[in-house]
């Protein structure tokens, strides 16, 4: 550094901080200190609307910042039965149609167990064995139909000479 003139031996701040260069002159961005305080004490006001909110430059509209609130379905602490069991059976042995309904309503019945649903969880849950029933009933209604008409036929055939 060279020697300035009028240099005052006991004023050192400006001795090691050299100027910046001509290309970084104001780019829009406010001049240091003009920032008003965000370190406040018990009383001291942040800004002109309100305890948590400021605007970066004074006339700026503030923005005020809430925390973020999580909202969690956590299963139910009894579960309702889903009949999933009872579903496949009827699925598979007593009435093909209405074993796939009964699946897909106890399927619905464990999904909304799992997501805290209990309104839509009852529902699916009575719907399921509602619908097993009905397919139970069928299904054991036709077997005995079948039995009762194999019987019949045995004994028209053995009755022929």
């Amino acid at each position: 550094m060279e020697p300035q003139e009028n240099w005052n031996a006991s004023d050192k701040s400006k001795l090691f901080q050299p100027e910046p260069p001509p290309y970084q002159g104001h780019s829009g961005y406010p001049p240091p200190g003009s920032f008003q305080s965000t370190s406040g004490y018990q009383g001291q006001q942040y800004g002109t609307s309100g305890p948590y909110s400021q605007g970066p430059y004074p006339g700026h509209p503030a923005v005020t910042v809430q925390p973020a609130v999580y909202l969690i379905n956590a299963p139910l602490a009894y579960p309702l039965p889903d009949y999933l069991c009872y579903s496949i059976f009827t699925l598979l042995c007593c009435c093909f149609p209405l074993g796939i309904v009964a699946l897909i309503y106890s399927c619905n019945t464990r999904n909304a167990n799992m997501s805290g649903q209990q309104q839509i969880a009852e529902k699916n849950s009575k719907m399921a064995l509602t619908v097993n029933h009905v397919a139970l009933g069928i299904g054991l209604a036709l077997l005995v139909l079948y039995i009762v008409l194999a019987v019949v036929n045995n004994d028209h055939h053995q009755k022929r000479p």
